[in-house]
């Protein structure tokens, strides 16, 4: 015995019989402040040390963090160095600065310099 299904088909609409729907179409969105500072809160940043600023533009920053050694339980400095954009030229070696992500300048330089925190030789003035 063979068993069948009974499949019932539905009535086709008529296309030209119901009312077109207008499409809601929402305003784009004004760019703001907030919007803007939150793209700007979502950038990576790091803090280093110039290593070089030889190239036109372009810092060399050496960031250094501490992980802590698996087997020795240890910590241990691992660094990282970044090409970073440098418009003005202002940063010098030793200096210690900011770099903030951005877009790809170069094959290389994915960051930008956002601010100088300490100039190189400058001591820190601690009031007791």
């Amino acid at each position: 015995m063979a068993t069948e299904k009974k499949v019932e088909k539905k009535p086709a609409k008529d296309k030209a019989a119901t009312p077109a729907k207008a499409k809601a179409v929402a305003p784009a969105p004004a760019a703001t402040a907030v919007s803007t500072a939150n793209a700007l809160q979502k950038r990576r940043t790091v803090v280093g040390t110039v290593v070089s600023d030889k190239m036109a533009k372009t810092i060399v920053v050496k960031v250094d963090r501490q992980v802590r050694h698996s087997m020795y339980k240890k910590y241990v400095v691992r660094s990282r160095r970044f090409k970073a954009h440098d418009e003005r030229n202002e940063a010098k070696v030793g200096d210690r600065v900011m770099l903030v992500e951005s877009r790809p300048m170069s094959r290389e330089k994915r960051w930008v310099l956002q601010s100088i925190i300490r100039k190189a030789g400058q001591v820190l003035e601690i009031s007791v």
